[in-house]
């Protein structure tokens, strides 16, 4: 039996995602949303995968909180 060499090597073909850099990407993207016109405490009860439906369309986010 080997020693899984597998899980040892350092990517290299393609980096592990970082968890300060999917914090940053949320904060910008619940941002995004707020400039919309969407209410900060919505935002903030979403879940993320919600947030990034919303955000693949702007426009109709925007005419839904244009009032």
């Amino acid at each position: 039996m080997g020693t899984n060499r597998k899980f040892e090597k350092t990517p290299r073909t393609r980096p592990k995602k970082n968890p300060g850099d999917r914090r940053r990407r949320q904060k910008v993207q619940a941002a995004r949303l707020v400039a919309l016109g969407m209410d900060a405490d919505v935002v903030a009860k979403m879940d993320q995968k919600d947030v990034r439906t919303m955000l693949k369309h702007p426009l109709k986010v925007a005419a839904a909180n244009a009032s």
